[in-house]
């Protein structure tokens, strides 16, 4: 149960507040000045304040300004026994969800905790089912290789265990983390997914623990981490193999304390904190080339998860499209059977995320009701050939790279690969150089090198 905390430097107010509002069940905290104040809402989880005007070492006024700074979702409400209109306006100004005159009411002040109270836990739970809600598509499928993927996810959420999942971009290694917490005694704290590639190597260290303010240049004002922000719930750490060797072992000394301090911080925080963590790349050669720590690892791997390949459950393949469909379509699409055959020989290198969002293209150019072969080549980007049946394009080009130097193998196949990319993406080079792993400005170099065209 988070508290609420009664910042007063009477002893006489303190102790009588505290009583009240403990005889109502609510769990107290008490400081008697604002720095005081200030650092219990560091070391503790507070839903409201109850705040004094007239404090000694820093006005009550500061303090609130301080609260609203660094915890603006904390409701503070404040008293003084030498109020004035211009007071309570200035207090209300700056985000006092009350003011309240000494002597207090107790009436009074027991209707507007009640109301501070109810407001914050209304926040806490739109913010937990924005973070708890899953995106639309959910593990999918009845093949032997998902049916035992989702019967390891139901033993993993029974324990507090740590789990590594592995597989390839788009297989839905976040979505087996997020149905491993909501199955766990953690469902209703915080799911927090962190993808740490995405991250700047000189921002990773801030992102996941924190910082205060003026710790470095851009460092306006205290920033909780996600380890924090995930206090009670579960933080997610996809592609952790993308973390630098700094962060590594920040994160290793984490999950065996369940301690750190904030970047520029001198205080200890103590978390509860299940992790989860993802990569798609292999971990022994990492550990092997000396970009992964072997200690991280045995760390991490307690419970093991390999999210298996689209191609390696194509019975999947008909079920996921139709579920998209639903989910995407409001023509009422449906694919013919040939389309279905042409969708199980596609070879799915971006896998389940590929599919959505081929999927997706479907739906926006298809007028008709029934998606056909033609429609869903031309979106795989396949290239059908006079007398081939569909499907057969992919195994063509393999058998006309076979025929050719190698070095002109290598260019024709790059190409190719390439259009099929920016096609997957719309033609938008960001978009597509973060699927392939390039950075856009080599993608750049490349469109010009292969002459290559919006709309191939």
């Amino acid at each position: 149960m988070d508290a609420i905390l009664v910042i007063d430097d009477e002893p006489g107010i303190r102790n009588t507040v505290r009583d009240i509002l403990e005889d109502e069940k609510y769990r107290v905290l008490t400081a008697e000045d604002g720095p005081s104040g200030l650092q219990v809402l560091i070391d503790e989880t507070v839903d409201v304040v109850i705040l004094d005007v007239w404090l000694p070492r820093m006005g009550g006024i500061d303090v609130l300004k301080a609260i609203k700074e660094q915890w603006p979702d904390i409701e503070t409400i404040v008293i003084s026994g030498h109020a004035s209109i211009d007071m309570a306006v200035n207090a209300v100004k700056l985000g006092a969800f009350d003011f309240i005159e000494k002597p207090l009411s107790i009436d009074r002040l027991l209707t507007a905790v009640r109301n501070a109270k109810a407001i914050a836990d209304l926040r806490r739970e739109n913010i937990r089912l924005k973070q708890v809600t899953p995106p639309p598509n959910q593990l999918t499928g009845t093949s032997p290789a998902i049916l035992a993927i989702l019967k390891l996810i139901d033993q993993a959420a029974t324990s507090h265990a740590r789990v590594l999942i592995t597989g390839e971009n788009g297989t839905g290694k976040e979505l087996a983390a997020r149905s491993i917490h909501e199955r766990s005694d953690r469902a209703n704290s915080p799911f927090v997914a962190v993808n740490c590639a995405a991250i700047p190597e000189n921002l990773i260290e801030s992102e996941l623990f924190g910082h205060e303010k003026g710790s470095f240049t851009d460092a306006s004002a205290r920033r909780k981490g996600k380890f924090e922000v995930a206090h009670r719930g579960t933080i997610f750490l996809d592609e952790i193999a993308d973390m630098s060797p700094q962060a590594q072992a920040k994160v290793l000394r984490v999950i065996q304390d369940m301690r750190f301090e904030r970047l520029g911080g001198e205080q200890a925080i103590d978390v509860d904190v299940r992790v989860i963590a993802a990569t798609n790349k292999d971990l022994a050669a990492e550990i092997a080339a000396g970009r992964f720590r072997e200690d991280l690892f045995f760390r991490l791997n307690v419970i093991p998860l390999h999210m298996p390949a689209l191609r390696d459950r194509l019975e999947d393949i008909e079920p996921l499209a139709a579920r998209f469909l639903d989910e995407l379509s409001a023509k009422h699409h449906y694919f013919s059977g040939e389309a279905c055959q042409t969708l199980r020989q596609y070879p799915w290198p971006g896998n389940v995320r590929e599919l959505r969002n081929v999927v997706e293209r479907l739906v926006i150019m298809v007028d008709q009701a029934e998606i056909g072969p033609t429609a869903v080549q031309q979106v795989l980007g396949q290239e059908p050939i006079p007398g081939l049946n569909p499907g057969q394009a992919v195994d063509t080009l393999l058998c006309q790279l076979m025929e050719m130097r190698l070095s002109d193998a290598k260019d024709r196949f790059e190409r190719h690969y390439l259009v099929h990319n920016l096609r997957r993406a719309g033609y938008n080079i960001s978009r597509a150089a973060e699927m392939i792993g390039m950075y856009a400005s080599n993608l750049h170099a490349k469109i010009k090198k292969y002459q290559i065209e919006a709309g191939e």
